[in-house]
C-alpha cells in the first residue's frame, strides 16, 4: 500500500462539531477504512493546519476518492501528500525499484 500524508483544516462547522462530538474524530477513521484506506497514525498540531494524518491506500484513485468524500462535507479543508519512505528514495535514486533491497 502506498503511504499518503493528508493535511486538514478546519472549517467554522467543523471547529463546532468537534467541540460538540470529540469523538468524531474517531467515527471519520473507521470511513476512511470502509473506504478502503487506513489511518496509521493522526496528530492535532498548531500552526497552519489542525490535523496530520498518516493514512495507507491502495491506489491514488482510492485516496482522491477518500479526501473529495471527506472534503465535501464543507467540515474541513484538504490537502494530500503522496509519501515515500526515505529507504525507498534512496533506493530510487540509486537505480533499485521501490521497495528493493
Amino acid at each position: 500500500m502506498a503511504t499518503y500524508i493528508m493535511l486538514s483544516t478546519l472549517t467554522d462547522d467543523g471547529r463546532k462539531t468537534l467541540k460538540e462530538r470529540p469523538e468524531r474524530l474517531r467515527e471519520v477513521n473507521k470511513e476512511v477504512e470502509s473506504m478502503g484506506a487506513r489511518v496509521i497514525a493522526q496528530y492535532a498540531v498548531m500552526g497552519g493546519y489542525d490535523f496530520v494524518n498518516i493514512i495507507e491506500a491502495p491506489t491514488n484513485e482510492v485516496m482522491a476518492r477518500l479526501a473529495v468524500e471527506l472534503g465535501s462535507r464543507g467540515s474541513i479543508k484538504i490537502t494530500t501528500l503522496p509519501a515515500i519512505s526515505v529507504d525507498d528514495f534512496v533506493g530510487i535514486l540509486s537505480g533499485q525499484a521501490p521497495g528493493g533491497d
